[in-house]
């Protein structure tokens, strides 16, 4: 083999790996570069060393002492005490005793005469008088008819308008606005139309009456209505009630207070309007008594048949107050003091 050819097998050949653990090859880091400092100026004042801060303070709650337990006052509940019922009708009734007083007094000393004003003692004797005549009894029948039927009429219909106007937006867009405006009229005013509509009879009188009592109702039931909670009306439809029932279980035990209070003002209207329904040539009742009374300058049958009226609607009132405590008995609860 010649020279040549023992070069070319030489490079061709691999390099043959000496036996043995060979250790792993380490890498080193570049050497960085760093700048040469710079030399210090000789003309700067020399730095001061800054002092160690200062140690924090320790916590108030650490150093001052725990305070002293508050004394706690066990609450007391003030609950009022329950008036007796003598001592309400007494107050109730000191009012109508002193008008009683001076108009007594009035009359016994000559500042009212018999002309004017007849005093208590011939009032009360010509009351008697009528009474066992019976011209009192039966007046006294007729006008209560005439006021009871009128407003029985008057608080059906207003109750009904105004569970429907409340109650249904149709409702309320087809009434509520022609009763508003019928509302705004006096009723007095409707005498005179009410004659030529049904003449001098007895359905005049009562329709007056009817109508008369029918706005109070309508507007403290409508109004009652339309504030039920919605919840309780959206609880109701998801239950499956269908409107009567929504209405006769929801509906009207939640508006009972304001159909009450409405109650009350119509029974005062009834007797308002039945005093002037009787004006209309009436031949039996209160005012036919009143009528013949004013032709012959009678005050103390006129006194007695104001005095009656008075009682009519006190009585009215008094009734509703008791209806009041029988259906809604939490009202009396409440502060205990009735």
């Amino acid at each position: 083999m010649t020279a040549l050819e023992s070069d070319t097998v030489a490079a061709v050949e691999p390099a043959v790996e000496p036996a043995g653990p060979t250790e792993p090859t380490r890498l080193t880091e570049p050497t960085r570069l760093t700048e040469p400092a710079e030399p210090a100026d000789p003309t700067a004042p020399a730095r001061e060393s800054e002092p160690a801060p200062a140690p924090a303070p320790a916590p108030a709650h650490e150093s001052e002492p725990d305070p002293e337990p508050l004394d706690l006052v066990t609450p007391q509940v003030r609950r009022p005490r329950r008036r007796p019922r003598g001592l309400a009708f007494a107050l109730r009734a000191l009012g109508p005793l002193v008008i009683l007083a001076g108009w007594w007094t009035a009359s016994a000393t000559g500042v009212l005469t018999k002309d004017l004003l007849a005093s208590p003692p011939d009032v009360l004797r010509q009351a008697v008088d009528l009474w066992r005549s019976g011209q009192l009894s039966q007046a006294l029948t007729v006008s209560l008819a005439r006021a009871g039927t009128g407003l029985l009429l008057g608080v059906t219909a207003g109750l009904v308008l105004g569970v429907t106007a409340g109650f249904s937006r149709i409702g309320d867009d087809l009434l509520d606005s022609a009763m508003q405006t019928l509302r705004a009229l006096p009723f007095l005013s409707l005498v005179p139309l009410f004659m030529v509509w049904f003449g001098i009879g007895e359905a005049a009188r009562i329709i007056l009456i009817a109508v008369a009592t029918t706005f109070p109702m309508y507007v403290s039931t409508a109004g009652a209505v339309r504030n039920a909670d919605p919840k309780l009306l959206e609880a109701a439809r998801a239950f499956g009630m269908g409107r009567l029932a929504i209405v006769r279980r929801i509906v009207l035990p939640g508006a009972l207070p304001a159909i009450l209070s409405g109650l009350r003002l119509s029974t005062t209207l009834s007797v308002i309007a039945l005093i002037a329904a009787e004006e209309i040539n009436s031949t039996a009742g209160l005012g036919y008594l009143m009528a013949q009374a004013q032709d012959f300058s009678r005050t103390d049958i006129l006194t007695v048949c104001i005095l009656i009226y008075g009682l009519l609607g006190l009585t009215a009132d008094v009734v509703i107050r008791a209806l009041e405590r029988v259906l809604m008995p939490w009202r009396n609860a409440v502060g205990g003091t009735r």
